[in-house]
């Protein structure tokens, strides 16, 4: 059996968070091309967010070092309140793979502590199937109340004393069967739904 990974990433939670991207969990460390969360080179969240913000797939990209811009992604997420983390603390790999659906949530995040840090936040946003299944698991087991959100869409939840709306997105994952555009026009629906995003 598998030996158990603790998250190698702290929470990013920038001063002014808004929304939470929640991932499920970090790829194995030999497919990351930066220290920072999305890191794997074929994952396209970083291409995502450069065709929403700027019409510009590359905007986020080194593509001579195959890795991403850390330079632009710190400042563009703290400049629009987007914090990141993902739904398991602890997992056990069924498989030396990055794939999701061979990971065992041995530990999910605390999401209600984890959403105490952030007064001003106002949504929460799962990035993958996987991580709205951990999410939603979590949240039923300490009693609240949440509907799982259609793709793309979102539901009301009610954490501490503050009603969320908790959105349900594509992967990013290229194993996703989803054209990047698409996705693209998904997430950028949800920026304008929030009024982050012109």
């Amino acid at each position: 059996m598998s030996a158990i990974e603790s998250h190698p990433l702290r929470p990013f939670v920038p001063a002014h968070a808004q929304l939470l991207l929640l991932g499920s969990f970090p790829p194995p460390r030999e497919r990351w091309s930066l220290d920072f969360f999305y890191p794997n080179y074929i994952n396209d969240m970083w291409r995502v967010m450069g065709l929403v913000w700027h019409a510009d797939r590359l905007w986020f990209v080194d593509e001579a070092r195959r890795t991403f811009r850390i330079e632009r992604i710190v400042p563009f997420l703290e400049a629009q309140g987007i914090a990141l983390y993902d739904t398991a603390t602890r997992v056990r790999r069924l498989r030396q793979n990055a794939s999701d659906k061979y990971l065992e949530v041995v530990a999910p995040t605390d999401i209600v502590a984890l959403t105490s840090q952030m007064p001003q936040l106002r949504a929460i946003a799962t990035t993958g199937q996987r991580a709205t299944d951990t999410l939603l698991a979590h949240l039923q087991a300490r009693g609240i109340e949440v509907s799982e959100p259609p793709m793309g869409g979102c539901s009301p939840v009610m954490i501490g004393d503050r009603t969320l709306l908790l959105f349900r997105m594509p992967s990013t994952s290229r194993a996703y069967p989803l054209a990047i555009a698409r996705k693209a026009e998904t997430y950028a629906a949800m920026f304008r739904q929030l009024g982050m995003l012109p």
